[in-house]
């Protein structure tokens, strides 16, 4: 181990400082194998950079919903020498387009969260329509939609209008999904990779997706307003 990885080596205390994740997490994570073995000098056990990059994988895959059995599955994959940098740039592969981490929710807690209490009609219907989703554990998980899906269950939109519309989108959606993460992995993902950055590059490289996904966003909710709009004056127009 080189000079420098020797000083960046952190204890188990350090380690949840600077990840988040408890020092009971992190031995629960080493005992289910999902760490490599920490570092020894003498009584003390230390943790390395791809130590800390796992760790925040591991919690990049919980906030996609991802179990720990799938989490094991993914890290498998994964070389066993994978670098920190390479790490790095799977978390950032993996990071949330939302950046609202995903909550489990009591049925209490939900109708907290709604303004008003939800019958199971109320819920089943939410989760058909795409505003709420239900978690192995019986919790309840609000998604982006949750709020107007529960505005919608008090006005005259039948529930196959909803489902329409959604079908409409995602007949779409996995098209352009595809043409994006197409043109992020030729021209920014396997360029970074091909430099051989350092940890600093990595730290950049996340920060540069994550701004590069919230243009992609926002560019999308713009073009669909541009193309409504021009719609709307078309027929307008024509009629």
């Amino acid at each position: 181990m080189s000079v420098e990885a020797e000083a960046e080596l952190l204890t188990i205390d350090e380690v949840a400082a600077a990840t988040g994740v408890t020092t009971r997490t992190t031995r629960y994570y080493l005992s289910l194998g999902l760490l490599p073995s920490p570092i020894k000098r003498g009584r003390v056990t230390y943790y390395a950079a791809e130590h800390r990059a796992r760790l925040m994988l591991i919690r990049a895959l919980q906030d996609h919903g991802f179990t720990l059995a799938a989490i094991e599955g993914y890290l498998r994959r994964l070389p066993k020498d994978a670098t920190a940098e390479e790490l790095a740039v799977q978390r950032a592969m993996l990071a949330p387009w939302s950046p609202a981490r995903r909550e489990e929710l009591t049925r209490r807690q939900l109708d907290t969260r709604a303004g008003r209490g939800l019958s199971d009609e109320d819920i089943d219907r939410l989760v058909r329509t795409g505003a709420l989703e239900r978690h192995e554990s019986g919790r309840l998980v609000p998604l982006p939609p949750f709020r107007i899906g529960v505005e919608l269950l008090d006005l005259d939109v039948p529930e196959s209008t909803i489902l329409a519309a959604g079908e409409a989108i995602g007949s779409h959606m996995d098209q352009l999904v595809d043409e994006l993460t197409r043109i992020m992995r030729e021209d920014v993902i396997d360029p970074y990779r091909q430099a051989r950055p350092t940890e600093e590059d990595a730290a950049r490289f996340e920060q540069t997706v994550a701004k590069l996904r919230q243009l992609v966003l926002e560019s999308i909710v713009t073009g669909f307003q541009r193309a409504a709009n021009e719609l709307i004056t078309t027929s307008l127009e024509r009629d």
